[in-house]
């Protein structure tokens, strides 16, 4: 008879260990909590066979697991200072104020996703369940425009998140924001792709007349479906072409943002643009996608969540889009950060894009006239009470 310490035919073996399939998150664009970059620690889900069963989809029964991950949370931060200089010639701006960090909207693309990381949160699912807003920016804003040695510059509200999402709502940073710089005669633009600004066309309507106030809205694609899954808790792109007839209407400055051109993903460049301008936009721009930090392993994770069968295609154009050699991408880089080219890209399909925008603006007539604000009416004594001859 065998002996028991050798004989081990009666003992199962190890499960093995097998990888839940990565899913897509109801009303949110990453699928996962992705680690940041300085993370010591890395975790991978995996099924190790303890837990309840997952279906084909990866999906657990009863687990409740995907609500709890992606329920909001809003912090309150004080903040030190509300506006940040920009010394990037390929901005048009040179000063910006943020009255958030991280954004609800939880688009995939999304530029700012890497700067949850200094907050040690991810980029991934953090940046958009865990909202940063600057409970004090209105006043800090006050101060700085009072400071003597401040002088106005081209200045954007919402560059880095959107200054209109969800949370605004309630605690309507952003109005008071504008109220400052209504106060203060300083001129300002916006950025957004919120129907949300709406509410405050009482006083970006005033500002526009005296040419103090423009706004852009952001459109990637007219594609209800898609815009879902790439910018989950935006306004449907109906509701954003209704915006900028609002804004239009009200005699505010409107352009267009269709920002980031995806290829193989936004292929309605032509079509956004053409609703735009019969909504009411006068002027366009465009950038193409670019993938800083844990961006690029993001976007790779949404590609293989909604277009498995096209995501070799679409990273290897995003290549193309910024001319990289053979050896750059042999060792995975996916853009080109410089100033000179992050923006637009370079080589042959860089130029293609930007002949298409090129011809189809012109077709339209947009960016015929550009909106010149004026940076003469800034008056910072009125922010202290003082009076004013003019």
């Amino acid at each position: 008879m065998p002996s028991p310490t050798t004989d081990r035919s009666d003992i199962p073996a190890p499960p093995e260990e097998v990888r839940i399939p990565l899913q897509a998150i109801r009303g949110r664009g990453a699928a996962t909590a992705l680690a940041h970059r300085f993370a010591r620690d890395v975790r991978e889900v995996a099924d190790d066979g303890w837990g309840p069963a997952a279906d084909a989809d990866g999906h657990h029964e009863g687990d409740g697991s995907d609500a709890a991950a992606a329920a909001t949370r809003v912090h309150l931060e004080t903040a030190r200072s509300a506006i940040c200089a920009n010394d990037s010639p390929d901005i048009f701006f040179e000063l910006s104020v943020n009255p958030y960090r991280g954004c609800e909207h939880g688009c995939i693309y999304c530029y700012a996703r890497p700067t949850h990381s200094y907050l040690s949160f991810s980029p991934g699912l953090d940046f958009e369940t865990q909202i940063i807003a600057k409970h004090n920016i209105a006043s800090v804003l006050r101060a700085e425009l009072c400071a003597p040695r401040y002088a106005p510059r081209l200045l954007n509200i919402g560059s880095a998140t959107d200054c209109y999402q969800p949370v605004e709502r309630e605690l309507k940073l952003t109005r008071s924001v504008i109220e400052v710089m209504r106060d203060a005669r300083h001129p300002f633009s916006l950025i957004t792709k919120s129907s949300g600004v709406e509410r405050d066309l009482d006083l970006l309507a005033p500002l526009a007349a005296q040419r103090l106030a423009a706004v852009y809205v952001t459109i990637t694609t007219l594609d209800a479906q898609l815009a879902r899954r790439m910018e989950p808790r935006a306004a449907a792109p109906h509701r954003r072409l209704r915006t900028i007839r609002a804004l239009a209407d009200a005699g505010v400055p409107v352009g267009v943002s269709v920002a980031p051109q995806i290829p193989f993903i936004t292929e309605g460049m032509e079509q956004v643009l053409q609703a735009a301008r019969e909504a009411g936009a006068t002027s366009a721009f465009y950038t193409v996608l670019r993938l800083p930090w844990e961006l690029d392993a993001l976007f790779r994770e949404w590609l293989q969540v909604h277009y498995p069968d096209r995501a070799a295609r679409v990273m290897a154009r995003v290549q193309d889009l910024h001319n990289l050699s053979d050896a750059e991408r042999r060792a995975g880089k996916t853009y080109q950060s410089d100033f000179a080219t992050r923006m637009k890209g370079t080589g042959l399909w860089a130029d293609l894009v930007r002949q298409r925008f090129t011809a189809t603006c012109r077709k339209l007539g947009l960016n015929r006239d550009r909106v010149e604000l004026d940076l003469g009416r800034f008056r910072p004594g009125l922010l202290q009470g003082q009076g004013s001859l003019f």
